[in-house]
């Protein structure tokens, strides 16, 4: 009988819990996508008047074009398709390709093909967050010359001190920038709608860009040269948008699309109504519509709230490369770098110093490189857009390994792959204005993770050819009647057969071997988190020797010694005391050798330079010093 309104109450204490995720997710999902108003009508109706006086249907064409653009792609797309293709609640390209099963495909193979198409895809996202800083933080700067163009020489020297300090705080973590993100971003909407709402009443005639008519009408009536120009130049306005998905394990599909739906579609669409009702009466505000918009005495306030909203915008996107850095890390993709949590209390915290500084390079020379907003748009959009393209692709693969209906599934992310190719298509026209920026940085970036992946792959080859058989081993040991070593000794291994490299090297420059043996196996898997109950197991070899297997999921830092406490605490490792235990651990020397099958030398010269940078094993796997040995091996590929 009460089923019914204890369920009522369930639900009525869950909506506050859900109301500030959403809340959350302003700053981080939206912070890109929130402050494209500054640029991408700008850039549109440059497209659309291409140099000529510009026209009311190039202004209604321009403002219908984005506004179906967000619903399309965003609404239509991200919300409430693509965030469907979730792996255990966790998005992303990567989360995706572990849930295809991709990283353990045979070379040669179609399963391999879809994992470089996947790799190419996550290596955009790097191409990305070096032009997303640059473009949202000039362009807000750029505000400044609307009042007061004696100032523009001090643009680009302005951004670049925003964008130093924001890459030079990274290592302190973001925790308290963090938990003000929401509420900043949540002002900003607020501001922006109702600045668009006081140039919609000025000129209401703007509302007829809602019908979809004026973006196809005025796309075919200006020529295919000038529509396609437009459709690349619209495009910014929807890019931050797969940050809905990429983002998903933070806040969970309900907060996001409630957000979006709530505040951030009515904002945007408010502002971008509310530009172009200010074209339709000033043609000559082109220049920067955005802030023009807005009444003249609160310009300067704006310019420093918009730099505050893109500010947050290239932190979400720092924090995002950082995320995905670790995941490509534990599937394989990456070699080991050393990652700093910077917040005890919330495991997403954390910073990569290499790619943080490396994404700071790429940033500030991107501001060099092209000195405006207006110079960036053209490298702005190629990298989303193509890394939409490969979303849809892996998601319709997601949905048919589901079950899906084929038909349905074909049809529905068939119309979708046909609307992104287009925008690819377009963006495609900006190649030689910028566009090849980011493409360079994301073939760079997707050619060391298939490097390192096929080293990876090499590696282990040699690894079997050299590893023996535990039987073999075992038999060898009670022939020599080893002395024993007191105590327990771990070694660690990436397989779940033979005995490991470390060992055998232990046993034959020691010719002892210890009183206990623990053969640790440590497996990534292609879930985000493993429960702590299946974190280990244990496969006895002889009374003295056991293989622990342990499990971690692409989300979460392998911490060893813990993963061997649950063990132990489980009573699978009797006998054993898990703070006494040694850890050998392999120093190994990777040696590029044209006598073996594999890589061209030079890129086998590539792996054993990445290999050798590679954070030690112990820091990276949380093995405490004292307890850590090494031994050396060298490794021919």
């Amino acid at each position: 009988m009460d089923a019914g309104p204890r369920a009522r109450s369930e639900a009525a204490q869950a909506r506050p819990a859900v109301v500030a995720t959403a809340l959350g997710a302003l700053g981080i999902v939206y912070g890109d996508i929130g402050t494209s108003p500054l640029y991408a009508l700008k850039e549109t109706v440059r497209a659309a008047g291409a140099g000529e006086a510009l026209s009311r249907e190039a202004v209604l064409g321009s403002v219908s074009l984005i506004l179906w653009s967000l619903v399309l792609i965003v609404a239509l797309k991200y919300a409430i398709l693509i965030l469907r293709a979730d792996n255990r609640g966790e998005g992303g390209i990567v989360a995706m390709l572990a849930l295809l099963g991709a990283r353990h495909a045979r070379p040669g193979s179609r399963q391999a093909l879809l994992l470089v198409v996947g790799l190419v895809g996550a290596a955009l996202l790097y191409g990305d967050g070096a032009i997303t800083p640059a473009i949202s933080v000039l362009s807000a700067v750029e505000g400044l010359k609307v009042d007061a163009p004696a100032l523009a020489p001090f643009v680009v020297p302005i951004t670049l001190v925003i964008l130093i300090g924001l890459f030079s705080v990274q290592r302190k973590g973001t925790g308290f920038i963090g938990r003000i993100f929401g509420p900043v971003m949540l002002v900003w909407f607020a501001v922006i709608g109702a600045i668009g709402l006081l140039g919609i009443a000025a000129d209401p005639a703007i509302l007829q860009a809602l019908n979809p008519l004026h973006a196809l009408g005025y796309l075919v009536k200006a020529g295919p040269g000038t529509a396609f120009a437009m459709l690349g130049a619209a495009f910014l306005a929807v890019t931050g948008g797969e940050a809905m998905y990429a983002d998903l394990g933070h806040f969970g599909r309900l907060p996001i699309r409630l957000a979006w739906f709530t505040i951030v579609l009515p904002a945007l669409a408010l502002n971008y109504l509310g530009q172009g009702a200010l074209l339709l009466a000033d043609p000559a505000a082109a220049d920067n519509p955005f802030f023009q918009l807005a009444p003249a005495w609160i310009h300067y306030p704006l310019v420093a709230f918009a730099t505050l909203a893109t500010v947050i915008a290239s932190q979400a996107i720092i924090s995002g490369a950082f995320s995905l850095t670790q995941q490509a890390i534990q599937l394989g993709f990456f070699p080991r770098l050393r990652i700093t949590h910077t917040a005890s209390h919330e495991e997403g915290q954390i910073y990569v110093p290499i790619v943080n500084w490396l994404l700071a390079l790429a940033t500030l020379g991107a501001v060099l490189a092209f000195r405006s907003s207006d110079a960036l748009a053209g490298a702005y959009g190629i990298a989303v857009s193509l890394l939409m393209v490969i979303t849809t692709v892996l998601a319709t693969l997601v949905a048919l390994h589901w079950g899906f209906n084929p038909a349905l599934v074909l049809a529905t992310n068939g119309a979708f792959l046909l609307v992104d190719l287009t925008f690819f298509g377009a963006n495609s026209l900006k190649l030689l204005e910028g566009g090849w920026f980011p493409l360079v940085l994301a073939a760079g970036v997707a050619f060391l993770m298939l490097t390192w992946r096929r080293g990876m792959q090499l590696v282990e080859a040699a690894r079997r050819e050299i590893r023996m058989p535990e039987a073999d081993f075992l038999a060898r040991i009670e022939a020599k009647h080893l002395p024993t070593v007191p105590g327990t000794a771990a070694f660690l291994t990436a397989a779940e057969e033979g005995v490991p490299l470390p060992l055998m090297s232990f046993v034959r420059h020691v010719h002892a071997i210890y009183e206990r043996v623990l053969i640790v196996t440590i497996r990534s898997e292609d879930v985000p988190y493993v429960p702590a109950g299946e974190r280990a197991r244990v496969v006895p070899s002889t009374d003295r020797m056991s293989r622990v297997i342990l499990s971690f999921g692409f989300m979460e830092k392998p911490q060893v010694p813990e993963g061997i406490r649950c063990a132990a605490e489980a009573g699978l490792l009797p006998g054993i005391d898990p703070d006494a235990i040694s850890y050998c651990i392999g120093r190994e020397t990777v040696i590029a050798s044209d006598a073996r099958p594999g890589m061209t030398g030079w890129r086998e010269e590539i792996f054993a330079l990445m290999q050798r940078n590679a954070e030690e094993t112990a820091s990276y796997f949380c093995i405490p010093p004292r307890r850590a040995m090494e031994v050396g091996t060298e490794i021919e590929i």
